[in-house]
Parts: C-alpha cells; structure tokens; sequence
C-alpha cells in the first residue's frame, strides 16, 4: 500500500497509560509513525505541528471529549478518525461517523483488529486522494464549454472512462443518455445563431436541474448532449430521460417578441452491459436515440445490448 510505512504518522490519544502505550508500540512494530497524546488538547498541539493521516480516539477523555475532537479534526485538518468506547450502549456507530469518523471500535480493542481496521481506513483515503487528483487533472484540461458551461465531449470521454472503472470494480449499474434537439437548424435558420445559442444554453440548465448530484451533463457537440448516470439501471434512467424531455417540453421561447415556441427534445438510453467497449456503448446510446428521431422526435428509446445483438 502506498501510504504504509514510515511516512505514515498515526496519532493515538488516550488518557490510559497502559493502553496508549501498547498500542504505540503495536503500531510501529507494524511499520508505522505512531505519536501518542493523553488529552484532546494535546492532540490539537500536534496536529497543528505534523502531517497526521490517522487519529486514534477513545471518546472519553479528560476536558474535550473524543466526538467533539473528531468533529473538530474532520472540520480543520485532512485527517481520518478511528474512534474507540468502551461504552458501547451509550455512544453509537451512527453518532461516530456523523462526527466525521472513519471508523469505530469497541474496547478492550484487540491489536490486531485495530491495524486491520487501520489499514482499511488507509486504503480509503488512499482512493479518496486519488478521485480528488484525477478531478484536479480533469479540471486543467478544459473540460467546460464555453457556452452552456456544461462539461465538454473531451470532460465526458474521461469521466466516463472513470465511471466504467469503477463499474468493473463494484457491479453498480451504470447507464448514459444521449440528447438532441429537434428541429435545431430550422431554428437556426429561421431566427438566426443567437437565438439558437440561447435554446442550448436554457436547455442545459434545463437537463441540469433534473439531474442528482452524482449524475453529470455534457455538451456532446452542436445540439447534442450526454448525461452520465452512475449507480442507474436502464429502467430508471429512462425515467430520468422522461423528467427531462417533459421539461424541455414544457418550457417557452420567444425568439422574436411576438412569437412564443416550445421546442423538444430525442432522447436515447442505454446501460452499461460487463466487458462493452466504450464506443460501443455510447454507440448504442446514439443509435436509440436516432430511433426516437425516426419514430416522431420528441422521445425517449431504450437500447440494451441484448436489444443490439
């Protein structure tokens, strides 16, 4: 593991001798940094003063308690926090990670359970750190257009590489939408490039606003979009497709002041199936898409693999 090792300083507070000092020493025997502190207010001293990846807590201490130092540790310092009770009926799990820790352990804690339960948090914020770099590299590479401050096709390419990854890891169904507008270069046509401009960037906040945190909207090219649905099955994300082309539908444009229009949408969606190239899957997520605009525009069509076979 990358963060194992002496460049990985553990703190241990706790206001037991004894049980500070046999998990200090279990701790470098395990290879790791180990600092130990009796009170909260130590800890706060040490952390001010050392890169500290993992705070090891009992939640009673003398003067601050261990959940109130935990949720100060989560609020200042990028630090995670395995809290220890041997009150089990009085403090919960639940409370713990609220608090913002990683971890909870009852006491007597056996050692070898605790570096088990160490290395895991390790290994988390190991991965954490990693999303939170390929985000900052995403970010440098100009990932939004300039328009509709959607993400860009080059942002999707990566994202959903990104997405695929992780399906082939966890088994979380993953599924796209692809969208175009109906109609646009008629649009364009009849009302000139700044109304038209002004549909694409009012359509992205549009699809913008039906979408949860997690899911991500891209400008495809031109009058295309893509959305990215992780944990999605095809199922739902036709109903996400319906919200939206509903939406669409629903809203007005004046592109001259004595004309109001409604404008549409074709959607097309497909879910990830195991082993698909990317291309392929966003292929089909085109091709259904293409079926909504022979069926009539202004829907949605679902292509699974099987569908394509």
């Amino acid at each position: 593991m990358q963060n194992a090792g002496k460049d990985t300083n553990i703190l241990i507070v706790d206001d037991e001798i004894g049980v500070r000092d046999s998990m200090h020493e279990f701790i470098e025997m395990a290879g790791f940094r180990s600092t130990i502190a009796s009170s909260a207010e130590e800890a706060i001293d040490l952390l001010k003063n050392n890169n500290i990846q993992v705070v090891i807590t009992d939640i009673m201490l003398p003067g601050m308690g261990g959940l109130e130092l935990t949720k100060l540790i989560k609020r200042k310092f990028n630090t995670d926090v395995i809290v220890m009770t041997g009150y089990s009926g009085d403090y919960s799990y639940e409370e713990a990670i609220n608090m913002g820790a990683s971890d909870f352990v009852i006491k007597p804690v056996r050692l070898e359970e605790l570096l088990l339960r160490l290395k895991r948090v390790l290994k988390e914020r190991e991965l954490t750190q990693e999303r939170v770099r390929m985000m900052e590299k995403l970010q440098r590479l100009a990932i939004t257009d300039g328009l509709t401050k959607l993400h860009n096709s080059r942002s999707f390419y990566s994202q959903l590489e990104v997405e695929v990854d992780r399906f082939n890891r966890y088994k979380h169904p993953l599924s796209l939408l692809l969208l175009d507008i109906d109609h646009f270069k008629e649009y364009n046509d009849n009302y000139g490039h700044l109304e038209g401009d002004k549909v694409l960037v009012r359509i992205s906040q549009l699809i913008k606003a039906c979408l949860r945190k997690l899911d991500t909207a891209y400008r495809y090219g031109g009058e295309e979009f893509t959305v990215i649905l992780p944990e999605t099955s095809g199922e739902e994300a036709v109903l996400v497709a319906e919200r939206i082309r509903k939406t669409v539908q629903a809203e007005k444009f004046t592109p001259q002041s004595d004309e109001e229009l409604g404008i549409t949408i074709s959607i097309g969606t497909a879910q990830y199936a195991a082993e698909e190239q990317l291309s392929t899957f966003i292929q089909r997520a085109d091709k259904a898409m293409y079926i909504s605009k022979q069926k009539g525009r202004n829907r949605v069509t679902s292509l699974s693999a099987e569908e394509e076979q």
